[in-house]
């Protein structure tokens, strides 16, 4: 007997989806239908070529309804690779239609939305993951055993940590949803959810959030953790990116360091949704807990006001200020 799970996706066409298609492959599992309003997704040929496709909303809901009715067996995960602001709506729709979700970062915007999915979860008993694929890295696991082991001798111990992340964006990206902070949250939401969740994964609880720079392509602040201080820099402007790096051809820069040495975690982040995906088949996905603490941070950074260049601030605000 086949222990096969059936999956369906919305998002088919964005960035991240292929990965989750990937996934569901190297799992050993079946894409049964896939939603998308852009209908040009010839990755789908590479994957499920057999899977139902649909650009509409009604027609996609319809034949989740239909397919549980006419099936003996149900889809058992809807993927979530949508516009950010799109999450919430779509995991209700996901639980609500007997699924359990599998969302994809941001998980949603304000951490009252997960408090009223976790009422969804209970009514319907079905369950959301949220891909925190860091958490699965190598290099954050053994930095993580590193910190514990540390902290038993020390738990008081403060760490100084500098987090720089710069990835570069066309002007698209601000045309796009992408740049419309009310649809994908802002730039911290968009691409710094995820280390501040690891960051506060290994590093304990914030105690003080701090912002001293916020701009369309750039935020900077200061994080205040339980056994940490970091400084953080995010953004999407190439014009920030160090010349050693630029002269290397990279468009993109990831750097974090622990007391001043460098943590290297670029490699292996294309498997990490292979490897989120096995864990949570096997019941051990991160659910609606694990992703409140980073969507505190990245709603609490959305409402505040910059105070500038003042107290420990992350140096790569000068290249701005």
């Amino acid at each position: 007997m086949s222990n096969k799970k059936r999956f369906a996706l919305i998002g088919a066409s964005g960035y991240i989806a292929p990965r989750h298609m990937k996934a569901i492959t190297e799992t050993g599992n079946e894409l049964v239908a896939a939603l998308d309003p852009y209908d040009g997704i010839g990755i789908m040929d590479s994957h499920f070529p057999q899977a139902s496709f649909f650009t509409e909303f009604e027609r996609f809901d319809r034949f989740i309804d239909k397919y549980h009715r006419e099936n003996e067996k149900k889809i058992d995960y809807i993927g979530i690779t949508t516009p950010n602001y799109l999450h919430d709506a779509h995991i209700r729709f996901t639980l609500k239609s007997g699924c359990d979700a599998i969302c994809e970062k941001p998980l949603v915007l304000n951490p009252h939305n997960i408090d009223q999915l976790k009422i969804i979860e209970e009514e319907t008993g079905k369950r959301v993951n949220n891909i925190l694929q860091l958490r699965l890295h190598p290099s954050i696991i053994a930095l993580r055993e590193k910190v514990q082991k540390e902290l038993e001798q020390n738990p008081n111990k403060i760490y100084d940590i500098d987090l720089t992340y710069l990835t570069s964006r066309g002007k698209w990206y601000f045309v796009s949803w992408k740049g419309d902070e009310s649809k994908s949250g802002g730039i911290a939401s968009n691409i710094g959810v995820h280390f501040y969740d690891m960051l506060s994964w290994i590093f304990g609880e914030v105690k003080e959030n701090i912002v001293h720079l916020k701009q369309p392509d750039a935020n900077a602040g200061l994080l205040r953790l339980k056994n940490a201080n970091v400084r953080w820099f995010l953004s999407v402007n190439y014009d920030y990116i160090p010349e050693e790096v630029k002269a290397q051809g990279q468009t993109t820069f990831r750097s974090i360091t622990v007391e001043g040495e460098e943590i290297e975690f670029s490699g292996g982040f294309k498997d990490l949704h292979t490897r989120s995906y096995e864990e949570i088949l096997a019941g051990n996905g991160f659910g609606l807990e694990e992703a409140y603490g980073s969507i505190d941070i990245v709603s609490q950074i959305r409402k505040m006001t910059p105070i500038g260049l003042k107290d420990d601030y992350h140096p790569f605000c000068k290249k701005i200020m």
